[in-house]
């Protein structure tokens, strides 16, 4: 907990140094957050422009940070920029009318490239992938937030803008319709 306590402390610093213009301090945290922002990205909106979603959330980062008023709730805004920014793109997609066959948010490639999976661990991931595109938006990012990034219920609830009772439900849904995909593909 005491680690936990200076981790924190050292963030907050962070944050603050950052808040006074630092760019060696917003590096430090680009390099805590950058796989985070990219994996949730990547989870919400698949691998289509990816680079360019993960650009954009640290710019509103670098730009809002003057007006972060609670430091300490770095993680959680960070999350929520996350969250809106995936939010435009789907909108953006939905005004296009593009259909969901252009979607390339199917493709296979793992969240990290140090992971090296076996075919089947491949195979997997693709049908999670899949699966989560079955969901609303609204579902897979409680379950992408919560199940996939270790995010805590009351922080997914705040992330979200959300009671936590209604987290719990998407929750809870979200894991019963990925579940019935998996078992309907034979994963399960």
């Amino acid at each position: 907990m005491l680690a936990d306590n200076q981790a924190d402390t050292k963030e907050k610093d962070l944050v603050l140094q950052c808040q006074q213009g630092d760019s060696t301090s917003f590096k430090q945290l680009y390099g805590r957050y950058q796989q985070r922002v990219r994996a949730t990205l990547y989870q919400l909106c698949g691998d289509e422009m990816l680079d360019d979603l993960v650009q954009d959330v640290f710019l509103r980062i670098w730009k809002g940070l003057p007006r972060l008023r609670q430091p300490e709730y770095f993680s959680t805004w960070v999350y929520r920029i996350t969250w809106n920014v995936a939010t435009d793109k789907r909108r953006q997609f939905a005004q296009n009318h593009l259909s969901t066959e252009d979607d390339s948010s199917l493709d296979s490639t793992p969240s990290r490239p140090e992971d090296t999976p076996d075919l089947m661990r491949l195979h997997y991931q693709d049908l999670v992938q899949q699966g989560l595109q079955t969901l609303s938006l609204e579902h897979r990012a409680v379950l992408v937030l919560h199940d996939l990034e270790d995010v805590p219920q009351k922080e997914v609830a705040k992330i979200l803008q959300l009671p936590v009772g209604t987290v719990k439900s998407r929750l809870f849904y979200a894991r019963n319709q990925m579940r019935k995909f998996l078992q309907q593909q034979g994963a399960l």
